[in-house]
């Protein structure tokens, strides 16, 4: 009798592409293989001294161990509100314009469950970070996708965006209600100019949409490049929200700590779903992110430093083992078209067959969308010294296919 009840929501998720690749590389560590890992955005380093004593301090405190509150504590929200004026000159008001989150996974889930009407239509660039349109889909909302286009430096193809996103409303019954953007881009890695979220504001406001920001990867950037923020453009807070991690910039990806500002009515919508569903994070890590976005950020460029030398070691160490790689200019990625000889193989099949003969795990483009399956995303994550070996077991791999070409 119970095998007969369904529950429709979970039935619209896929089988999660990831789990089956680290399912095999839990197998293949069992079995005593030596596996180097790629495949997952999780940050090896410590979190910085400074953050860790804040929270070591306030849980000391009796007071600091009750309920906190779902929205944030005011000061991590004037914390947030002050971060934005110093990067990207905005005023945001702390109580109405901003909300912490428990990581900013958790805010687009809530998000999208407090403002989603069923048949909702949110338009998402393929491939995308998987919540950006499950959230939606979860919410009884329906997703609509088309390629994002960059060149070989990782740049988006502004002009091309624009042209699909035009068309993507032409052709969508009912029109779209929400855009998606996301950079620089997970999984891609790809990059915009400021001038990007002046066309799309102005986009908004004509087509009268929202746009749902994430600027995630934000911090961590090479060379010149500085991201930008769509709260950056006036009147955006008409028509946008804008998502913020401290997972990446300050090592805290276990800590889940998130934020999102800008529009008061969607903000306000996820504060208010937040208030009946949770109680907002522990309060000493609330103060704890309240000391990082407050304080010297050193750390963060000490934290970038490091993606940035890994990233010049892998696509050296890589494209000499016959993997052509090239260099991105954020995030702490790198986007790998599969290798001419192996890419018949597409990316999930690809991402298995490295695991266990080169005992190397990678995460496979498909699980970020059809726009993914010739590429595999690589976290740099591990160590020189384990990229370097990588390598040396890449270059043994690939050689079985250049063989078949005998």
């Amino acid at each position: 009798m119970f095998d007969e009840i369904e529950f429709d929501r979970i039935k619209k998720l896929p089988k999660y592409v990831f789990a089956e690749v680290n399912e095999l590389k839990m197998a293949e560590r069992r079995a005593g293989a030596d596996v180097i890992d790629f495949s997952m955005g999780n940050p090896d380093g410590d979190t910085p001294e400074h953050i860790r004593q804040k929270l070591i301090e306030s849980a000391q405190k009796t007071k600091t161990h009750g309920y906190s509150t779902s929205k944030g504590i005011p000061k991590l929200l004037l914390a947030i509100s002050d971060w934005y004026k110093r990067r990207y000159n905005c005023e945001l008001d702390p109580m109405t314009e901003c909300v912490a989150t428990m990581g900013s996974k958790e805010g687009y889930a809530h998000l999208a469950y407090a403002i989603t009407n069923p048949g909702d239509v949110a338009i998402v660039p393929d491939p995308t970070y998987p919540i950006h349109s499950y959230a939606f889909t979860l919410a009884g909302g329906n997703v609509v996708k088309f390629a994002l286009k960059f060149d070989e430096d990782y740049k988006v193809l502004e002009d091309e965006f624009f042209t699909d996103l035009e068309r993507v409303f032409q052709e969508t019954t009912p029109k779209p209600k929400y855009v998606v953007v996301n950079f620089p881009h997970n999984p891609s890695t790809a990059t915009v100019t400021p001038e990007f979220y002046e066309r799309i504001v102005a986009m908004a406001k004509r087509d009268r949409f929202y746009i749902i920001s994430d600027i995630a990867y934000g911090d961590i950037t090479f060379g010149d490049y500085v991201t930008p923020s769509i709260m950056s453009v006036p009147g955006a807070k008409d028509v946008a929200v804008e998502s913020f991690t401290l997972s990446k910039s300050y090592n805290m990806a276990g800590w889940r700590v998130g934020f999102f500002v800008g529009n008061k009515k969607l903000i306000g919508a996820l504060q208010k779903i937040k208030s009946w569903l949770d109680y907002g994070m522990f309060t000493p890590i609330q103060v704890a992110a309240t000391v990082a976005l407050n304080g010297d950020q050193q750390c963060v460029r000490d934290i970038t430093d490091k993606y940035d030398h890994r990233q010049d070691v892998l696509v050296d160490a890589f494209t000499r083992a016959g993997w052509p790689l090239r260099k991105n200019q954020a995030s702490m990625f790198v986007w790998a078209k599969i290798p001419d000889c192996a890419l018949h193989l597409g990316s999930l099949e690809f991402s298995k067959k490295l695991l266990k003969e080169a005992q190397v795990a990678v995460a496979p483009g498909i699980g970020f969308g059809e726009s993914g399956d010739e590429y595999v995303r690589i976290a740099l994550i591990e160590n020189d010294n384990r990229i370097r070996q990588a390598a040396r077991n890449i270059k043994d791999f690939l050689k079985q296919f250049e063989d078949e070409k005998k």
